[in-house]
């Protein structure tokens, strides 16, 4: 755990550099194109700066404003709160501030860009319908995310992804909106540039993909072993996945946080390739071969 948690430290300045390489490299393509002489390229990197700056500093915020969150104190939810301290100090973290949303889904997440900058939150639905072992699952998963610093590394994948995006919506607005191909170079300079772009954000997405599948693995295999009860998080998932409503905040921007799929659909066999989440069945399965 130790190692993935160095891990995970070393690739958000990574990543943050290669968003903002990736930006610079788009803004360019597209000042080479349109001829603006450099401006845009600059601008984009700034951009790409700044929001990444932004999103480190204020993830929690906006993702707990995003999903309806209540903060709450001791006297509000003291089963919820004691299972949270207990878990807590049994990790020797940090306590977390902890929100309640009000949604009948069962659902959490964890956001903060650190074990002292963090929160936990989850619905009325999950608090509703999980026994006591279960319940404590949840919260030993959401807990490890924190302290495996993996929220902080999507908080820069999702501004690597979003500002990408962007910019190749830019690109092909200047193409179409523009007066032409001003650098000259002819169809296929063009069509190369056009392949380059849907590639960008191809990748862009695909590195969120793959990041996210792993932290889910990486906070079932941790949150498991703290309260060294495996089951109860492998049973918490089965009733999480088993209500296919979506929840009142869904926001695809902040779904990649929650513990399931914040958007209650059950993905056929393409879908599920693009999902954030892994298969419910795939992590219950090695949740339960911890067992074993």
């Amino acid at each position: 755990m130790y190692s993935a948690i160095a891990s995970n430290k070393r690739k958000t300045w990574l990543l943050l550099l290669a968003s903002v390489a990736l930006v610079g490299l788009v803004g360019y393509a597209i000042d080479y194109y349109a001829d603006i002489g450099g401006g845009l390229t600059v601008a984009a990197l700034v951009y790409a700066i700044v929001s990444a700056l932004v999103a480190y500093y204020s993830v929690d915020k906006l993702a707990l404003w995003a999903s309806g969150a209540k903060l709450i104190e001791k006297k509000d939810a003291p089963e919820l709160y004691r299972l949270v301290e207990n878990l807590c100090i049994t990790g020797g973290q940090p306590l977390p501030k902890i929100y309640i949303i009000n949604d009948p889904v069962p659902n959490a997440f964890a956001t903060g860009r650190d074990p002292e900058h963090s929160s936990v939150a989850f619905t009325t639905g999950l608090l509703e319908r999980l026994d006591r072992t279960e319940l404590e699952g949840v919260v030993a998963h959401e807990l490890s995310h924190i302290q495996n610093y993996d929220i902080r590394v999507m908080t820069i994948v999702v501004v690597l992804v979003s500002t990408v995006t962007l910019m190749v919506d830019l690109f092909f607005r200047v193409r179409w909106h523009g007066s032409g191909d001003r650098k000259g170079g002819g169809v296929l300079v063009l069509a190369l540039m056009f392949v380059a772009m849907i590639l960008a954000v191809l990748a862009a997405n695909l590195i969120k993909l793959a990041v996210s599948r792993r932290r889910e693995y990486l906070a079932d295999a941790s949150g498991a072993l703290l309260p060294r009860y495996p089951e109860g998080l492998a049973r918490a998932l089965e009733k999480i996945s088993a209500s296919a409503a979506p929840m009142a905040h869904a926001h695809s921007s902040t779904a990649h946080l929650f513990i399931s799929n914040p958007f209650g659909r059950k993905p056929g066999m393409v879908a599920s390739l693009f999902s954030t989440h892994p298969p419910v069945e795939e992590r219950v399965k090695a949740l339960r071969s911890m067992i074993q």
